[in-house]
């Protein structure tokens, strides 16, 4: 037992002088001693404990640590209860209290901590052999980060949050998706993770009955829905203009209050076939029972809605309520208040915490080393040692290598190492070129590569270059692209290897070696004995004494990943074996076992280079041995009688799992087992173990020396070994929270958080050591503070091989004091350990720099983090103890990620547990959040050479989106703490203040208009015919036989045309069948029910001459009945339809068994089909009696599931196809091709109505039929010599994925566009710029203009506010700052600036229309380049929503509106709902004046509101999709203030969990949002409506109800 016996505070400066007291020996065997410590008695009976306690009084502080073993013999003289009791009593200070939980759960959760017999003092021999077998079967801890006392911190911790009973949700996972997890790992239902009482089961429970009990009865829901209920959507479409929002509450109060009764749900129209691959034929899906303008009565059916309006009843639904839950618990750091610039977003620098640990001592004086000896044989240099040996004691052994089992196979000599050595030195300056040009010379650099188990081929090798005076520089095997960096850098042109080794190398065909990634030509020397010339008896190498020139370079991998070379000089290779043959006492003809890589670091030093200064006898075991026979090194300790052996803690580890299969081995050779490992903090648990284990095997406690290595500065200290009876070195016990801060705190409040450390000795023989800050200047650290070791030392690296800039700041360190003047002049060389100097000049190692993750301005150790995961039961889950540690930045931090393999036979719910156990195990002990976990299959993690985890490559993976693990969990909402302060909206200004005749605050009002309609002269046919009926019957008499419609089939052949007349006639006829067969009244409604084409148009015509009103419907989809039959239903039931019209193919469809299944079929109104009509004239066509009656029905689907359905009168009508008669200049010799579907907006104006207004020829090209030829809209455009066409986004990017690489062949088949004048794509969204961009450079090799391609803008209110047309400017773009839009603001920036957004103007604005930007909320004009909503006013605005009872008092305001003051005041403007500015170019516009640029940002109704900003989707998706190659598609939503990403995946399943961090990482980087769920789906999983827009609450509502079937969902804690 030892104390550490602190001295008053005030000289605690001196750092620790302590004194040691013995107490009896750390392993007595017999009885342990009763503890005489004033106010502490106890006695131990068969158990170890390892605790603290600190006492304070008189001024003085010390630390006790203790650790009590007693060896467990048979007969137990406690019982197991009273063994629990004692052992309670004794943790109880320690372990928390927890109150209100059953005192029996936390005697459980305690108890599941090890079991005495597992901890190595007293290892029973069966539990011994168990654990051996468990570990080999793939579970094993990785023993080196063992200790007990943190496994129980641990276990203490976690005891700690089980009082806080918070139930994470396990992540959703597909069966099929990860083939490692048993079938029974699905998913469990919710009760398994979650934590909620009885009663909300129950609540879960009814609520699953209703909603399946009321999904079967969709029908009365509709009904129901239209007597009363109509709930919105979303959260932020309830009114889309700001007029009072409705507050959304949370999940939490939603379920805490409802009263599950009758509730009703919509009808489940969201099933689309997603297994198929293809996206399904494009679906106007249904709205979920939301109709715009309909009638809301005061009776509302109590429809459990959230805040969202969706039932809640799913599963997901029940875990989101434990994610919010989750996340309703405080973050560490609680956000300050800060004010925020409305213009940037301060993100939040984290401040220094005012009550954390300041060093206190005085700063430190470097440390030296004894003096290095001088012994009077040790030769001038190595070679020379080699020479003497090899000549004088040849046949003294060198180096014994073993085969595969562990069993010697060849032994090297001196003699043969001498003459080997010699014949390749001798071959290598003159048998490789001509005498003239040799291909070496003294001075330059070889790579050697060999494999770990050929040692012997690897020394001649190393030797003969050293004789040769070329440089040496082992690598690894060959093929890694980061050693070609090296080889390039240190202008390596030869590779030596061995034969085996060279026909192992992958060949081209011609038999070459193959040219590896990022490596330079290299030309192979095999060093085997029979390929190398004798030397001449004449021929001597040149042996000259040990100076500064380069004698080999040891490769080292940065933290980064980069491998570097460190250049050592032959003056320190020399005065490194001196001080190491010193510091280790080595003598002639010792043997010593290395179990190490012999290429690099110890295992080179001590084996190789030690080894022949000393004439010692190496035994070296490879890798590959140890892998089979963990043991091996062991045995060969006993076979040899070894003196030293050379392991990591890795084997000590290896042999105590294995030490049954061989109980006579003897260890009592051994005066030194130096751990090379030592610097790491955990190492000193291994080494406790192992001498517990193999002490009665005769290890001497003295015998274990620790020691730290770097590669720059070489061996930096090593315990001597240690005289027997001497008392041990000690252990310091530390604070981690004080580690954090980089201070030295003896660890006396927090039990659980405590680091021991053992000492790795003093400084090496003629060394000197400071301990400098790790960044910035090299300052002097205080005694009682963590730095980065230094150490000045002849035996140290001298550069990095030809990188000059990072050699200064490694290899020439000049320490500083506070006042940062220099200290002395002697350069020191960083080691990248981080550390202290303690008691007695005793070096302690806490971490290394690579290792380190500062996060938010605290310091913590990979190690560590690792430590304290395997101290999580890891058994069950971690393979092998696999876990990296290591961080990434992430939004201006660095964040901590934790990536394990995965056991094969783990289950889902034992991960997923363990993965939450180890992030509250950390949160615990380390105070830092982890921001992602994840669980990756055994054996994919990238490995060492040497079987390791290469932490570099584990994080390119990570960030790559290529590590593809099986379980994951992201925390973004515990770890992102400067995120910036939400935004506070401001109250507007009044509006007298800023107003100014046409100005607003400075700035022209924002408004633009197109040319007046009424200075613009056109025939008579306007003035002569008011409706389109009368323009019809003029052109049936006037130019009969002129063809107005052409239809094509896939193939490109007319399958139907329509000349004026037989339009008219068709019409007539279908007129009179209305009226003799419908019975129908002018006015009725009649529902249009066609297939794109010409049947659909006479039917709006017949509808027309009889005077009813018609409304197109898409018709249903035969494959997707369930999906698109309640549309038409709910659109026949909205529009009160009296009649349908439709073919009778559809007529059977819509009365068929498969639609019965779907709706009630017995409601549906009168069905006729116009297939064979009666030739019967119409008695009397019909005459509106005033231009302003209805004309037509267009209802549509919005993007948020909103059906809406507005009035065309006839007024409109003609006002439309005017002003888009004029701004394309359409006449009857003209042909346009359409591309569109025609049921509403532009689309249906462009089919049915321009033609027969204008007269052109409208050549109608089904956009379903390009699914089967491609080519067919392109080939009819070039064919007809096309100057106009029209098309929506699906179909450009349907032709711009599937012809992009099509080109040549286009060419081939004749198709030319350069008589393309417009290109035009209708939509009524933001341009798609990149989408236009793409076609127009995509297809410019075939003709077409880059001018050609623009877009149109139109709304429910407005059709067609924009429309390019064939005169006027170009479409203008501009870039504007997405972090501005977000506060509603536009502020233009330059191309290529960081957050930029690319908008295009949305082509010019029609004649005849005015549009004005104006504040959604004041209803006050903006002025120029202002963010606000688009009104509009003109002759073809719709007259109104279309509603069952009249009741416009709703929705009057989105037709009939004025603005709150300014000129414009008395006009009535009309709402579009879309956000968007106004902007002044410097181009002129047709009517002579400065042309006004109109650009449309997004709908209000889409736009998500998150932390007080304004976001629009497909800003947040645009991000998304360029995250990871297999993203197809991506869709956003919010549902209770959590942001949800859904992402379609098109590469294979298992890549499906890489996108989770990768999504997460960009939304936060780019738009400063944290995900809440992320969702995996398939390709067409998403819906998207005919215009090529993203149904995104359909999609949400699917995911509500649980209907996406998703490959994986991830809950963002």
């Amino acid at each position: 037992m030892i104390l550490w016996w602190g001295v008053p505070e005030h000289s605690l400066e001196d750092g620790f002088r302590c004194r040691r007291l013995q107490a009896g020996s750390i392993n007595n065997k017999h009885c342990v001693p009763s503890l005489a410590v004033p106010g502490l008695k106890m006695n131990v009976l068969n158990m170890r404990v390892h605790q603290k306690w600190g006492f304070e009084g008189s001024g003085c502080k010390f630390i006790v640590s203790t650790s009590f073993s007693h060896q467990a013999e048979h007969n137990w003289d406690i019982t197991q209860k009273g063994y629990e009791k004692k052992r309670a009593k004794l943790l109880a200070p320690y372990v928390p209290q927890t109150q209100g939980v059953d005192p029996a759960l936390q005697k459980e959760s305690r108890t599941q901590m090890p079991v005495p017999s597992a901890t190595p003092a007293s290892a029973s021999s069966s539990s011994s052999s168990s654990k051996f077998h468990r570990a080999r079967s793939g579970g094993a801890r990785d023993e080196r980060y063992r200790s007990d006392i943190h496994t129980e911190a641990v276990q203490a911790a976690l005891a700690k949050h089980k009082e806080q009973k918070m139930a994470l949700p396990m992540p959703t996972k597909r069966r099929s998706t990860f083939v490692q997890s048993p079938a029974d790992a699905c998913t469990p239902p919710d009760t398994s993770s979650a934590s909620e009482d009885e009663g909300s089961l129950r609540r879960q429970a009814a609520l699953s009955a209703a909603l399946h009990q009321s999904l079967q009865n969709a029908e009365s829901w509709i009904n129901r829905s239209i007597q009363g209920s109509s709930t919105s959507s979303s959260a932020s479409s309830t009114l889309s203009h700001g007029e009072g929002k409705g507050t959304s509450g949370s999940l939490a109060d939603v379920f805490a209050n409802t009263r599950i009764e009758n509730f009703s749900v919509p009808p489940d129209v969201t099933a689309t076939t997603s297994s198929s691959s293809a996206r399904p034929a494009a679906i106007d899906l249904p709205p979920s029972g939301i109709v715009k303008g309909m009638h809301k009565g005061s009776n509302r059916s109590s429809l459990m809605d959230t805040a969202d309006g969706v039932p809640v009843s799913s599963r997901v639904s029940t875990k989101i309520q434990q994610l919010l839950n989750t996340l309703k618990r405080p973050k560490r750091p609680p956000l300050k208040e800060f004010f925020v610039d409305d213009f940037e977003e301060i993100v939040e620098v984290p401040q220094p915490d005012p009550n954390q640990p300041k060093p206190e001592g005085r700063q430190m004086t470097p440390v030296k080393g004894e003096p290095l000896g001088v012994v009077c044989n040790w030769p001038p240099a190595l070679e020379a040692a080699l020479q003497r040996w090899g000549t004088t004691q040849a046949k003294c052994p060198c180096l014994t290598a073993l085969d595969v089992t562990g069993k010697p196979v060849y032994t090297l000599t001196y003699g043969k190492l001498w003459s080997r050595s010699l014949k390749l030195a001798y071959t290598l300056l003159n048998k490789l070129g001509t005498k003239n040009e040799p291909v070496l010379k003294p001075g330059d650099r070889v790579a050697l590569v060999y494999p770990n188990n050929d040692p012997v081929m690897f020394m001649v090798a190393f030797y003969g270059c050293l004789l040769a005076e070329v440089i040496p520089v082992p690598i690894e095997d060959a093929g890694g692209q980061q050693i070609g960096f090296l080889l390039g850098s240190c202008g390596i042109a030869l590779a030596l290897t061995t034969e085996v080794c060279l026909k192992g190398l992958p060949k081209t065909q011609n038999g070459e070696i193959v040219q590896f990634k990022g490596w330079p030509r290299l030309k192979w020397v095999v060093t085997d004995s029979k390929y190398l010339s004798k030397s001449p008896k004449d021929w001597q190498p040149n042996i000259s004494a040990a100076g500064t020139e380069p004698a080999y370079i040891e490769y080292k991998t940065s933290k980064e990943g980069s491998v570097m070379g460190v250049t050592v000089s032959r003056i320190a290779m020399l005065s490194h074996c001196q001080a190491l043959s010193q510091a280790c006492n080595y003598s002639e003809g010792e043997t010593i076992v290395n179990v190490l890589d012999f290429k690099k670091d110890a295992g080179l030093w001590h084996g190789i280079l030690t080894n022949v200064m000393n004439k010692l006898h190496t035994i070296s075991v490879p890798y590959s041995v140890m892998k089979t026979c963990p043991l091996s090194w062991v045995q060969r300790v006993h076979a040899h009688k070894a003196k030293v052996a050379l392991v990591k803690c890795r084997d000590l580890h290896w042999a105590m799992m294995a030490h049954r299969d061989q109980r006579d081995v003897s260890l009592s050779s051994l005066r030194m087992l130096i751990v090379t490992d030592g610097a790491n903090p955990w190492s000193v648990s291994s080494c406790d173990a192992f001498l517990s284990l193999f002490q009665s095997h005769g290890l001497k406690p003295e015998a274990i020396c620790p020691c730290a290595t770097s590669p720059e500065a070489m061996t930096i200290a090593i315990r001597r070994p240690g005289v027997p009876g001497a008392p041990l070195p000690g252990r310091a016990i530390l604070s981690m929270n004080g580690l954090s801060f980089g201070v030295i705190r003896v660890n006396t409040e927090d039990k659980n958080s405590a680091l021991t450390v053992q000492d790795v000795g003093h400084v090496m023989p003629g060394g000197m050591m400071c301990i400098v800050k790790p960044d910035g200047p090299p300052q002097l650290c205080k005694t009682d503070e963590i730095g980065e070791i230094c150490v000045s030392s002849r035996a140290g690296g001298m550069m990095y091989y030809g990188l000059t800039g990072v050699t200064k700041n490694t290899f020439e360190v000049i320490p500083v004091n506070s006042a940062g003047s220099p200290v002395g002049d002697v350069p020191f060389v960083r080691s990248g350990l981080l550390g202290f100097v303690g008691p007695g000049s005793l070096v302690f190692v806490v971490g290394k720099m690579d290792g380190l993750l500062t996060v938010s301005g605290r310091r913590h150790n990979a190690d560590d983090i690792v430590a304290t995961g395997l101290a999580v039961e890891s058994i069950k889950t971690v393979y092998r103890g696999r876990i990296a540690v290591f961080s990434v930045s992430v939004f201006y931090d660095e964040r901590i990620v934790v990536v394990a393999e995965q056991r094969p036979d783990a289950s889902e719910e034992d991960s997923f547990q363990w993965m939450s156990r180890v992030l509250q195990a950390i949160d615990s002990i380390h105070q830092v959040g982890v921001y992602c976990l994840a669980l990756v299959p055994a054996n994919t993690l990238p490995k060492t050479p040497l079987g390791g985890i290469h932490i570099s490559q584990t994080k390119q993976h990570f960030l790559e989106g290529s590590l593809h693990p099986c379980n994951i969990l992201m925390c973004p909402h515990t770890c992102v703490t400067n995120l910036p302060k939400p935004r506070q909206k401001q109250p507007g200004v009044g509006p007298a203040s800023v107003m100014v005749g046409n100005l607003v605050a400075g700035k022209r009002i924002a408004q633009a208009s197109g040319r007046d309609l009424g200075q613009i002269e056109d025939n008579d046919l306007v003035k002569k015919h008011q409706f389109l009926t009368e323009v019809l019957q003029w052109r049936a008499q006037a130019t009969p036989d002129h063809p107005l419609f052409l239809l094509l089939n896939a193939k490109g052949t007319t399958v139907c045309t329509a000349t004026c007349l037989q339009l008219h006639k068709k019409a007539e006829r279908i007129a009179s069948v209305l009226c003799d067969k419908g019975h129908l009244n002018a006015g009725d409604n009649v529902v249009l029910l066609y297939p794109p084409g010409i049947e659909l148009i006479t039917a709006f015509y017949g509808c027309l001459y009889a005077g009813c009103i018609p409304v197109t419907v898409r018709p249903p989809h035969a494959q997707s009945l369930t999906a698109t039959l309640p549309t038409v239903r709910m659109i026949v039931e909205v529009s009160k339809a009296a009649c349908i019209l439709t073919t009778q193919t559809l007529m059977r469809l819509l009365k068929s068994r498969e639609a019965a299944a779907a709706v009630d079929v017995k409601t549906w109104p009168t069905i006729i089909d116009t297939d064979d009509l009666p030739r019967k004239r119409l008695s009397q066509i019909y005459k509106p009696p005033t231009p302003e009656m209805l004309a037509y029905l267009d209802f549509s689907v919005s993007t948020t599931g909103m059906l809406t359905g507005v009035k065309m009168s006839h007024a409109a009508v003609s006002g439309l196809c005017r002003a888009i008669k004029l701004q394309c200049e359409l006449y009857s010799s003209r042909q346009i091709a359409i591309c569109l579907d025609p049921y509403c907006g532009l689309g249906f104006v462009l089919w049915c109505l321009c033609s027969v207004y204008s007269g052109h020829q409208s050549i109608l090209i089904p956009p379903m039929e390009l699914e089967s030829n491609l080519f067919l809209w392109l080939s009819t455009v070039s064919q007809y010599k096309i100057r106009d066409t029209f098309c929506s986004y699906s179909v450009m990017e349907l032709c711009t994925k599937g012809l992009g690489n099509q080109v040549e062949m286009l060419k081939a088949r004749g198709i030319n566009l350069s008589c393309v004048r417009t290109c035009v794509v209708v939509a009524e969204e933001r341009p798609r710029v990149s989408l236009t961009h793409s076609f127009s450079k995509l297809f410019k090799d075939i003709g077409l203009s880059s001018r050609a391609v623009s877009t149109t803008f139109g709304s429910r209110v407005n059709v067609a506010i924009c429309l390019q047309g064939t005169s006027g400017p170009d479409p203008t773009t501009v870039y504007v700052d997405l972090k501005s839009l977000r506060h509603d603001r536009v502020r233009l920036v330059e191309r290529g600036a960081p957050q930029s957004l690319l908008l295009s103007e949305s082509g010019k604005i029609l004649p005849g229309v005015k549009v004005v930007i104006v504040n959604p909320e004041t209803k006050g004009p903006l002025g120029d380049s202002h963010l606000g909503e688009i009104w509009v006013n003109s002759p073809h605005t719709a007259s109104g929503y279309y509603t069952i009872y009249d009741n416009e008092t709703l929705q009057a305001d989105h037709f009939n509106t004025r603005l709150s003051f300014g000129d414009a005041a008395q006009t009535l403007w009309a709402r579009t709902g879309y956000l968007g500015f106004v902007r002044r170019t410097e181009l002129t516009a047709a009517s002579g004046e400065r042309h006004d640029a109109l650009y449309v940002v997004g709908a209000l109704d889409e736009t998500l509101e998150l932390r007080g900003l304004r976001y629009h989707p497909i800003d947040i998706e645009t991000s998304v999709s360029r995250t990871h190659r297999s993203i197809a598609e991506c869709a956003v939503f919010t549902w209770t203030n959590l942001l949800v990403v859904v992402v379609e995946l098109c590469g294979c399943e298992q890549e499906a969990l890489d996108l989770v961090p990768l999504v997460t990482n960009v939304v936060l980087e780019e738009h400063y949002l944290i995900v809440g769920v992320v969702v995996v789906v398939d390709p067409g999983v998403i819906p998207i409506n005919s215009r090529g827009e993203k149904q995104r609450m359909h999609l949400r509502d699917s995911f509500l109800a649980d209907q996406l079937d998703p490959i994986y969902v991830a809950y963002n804690m």
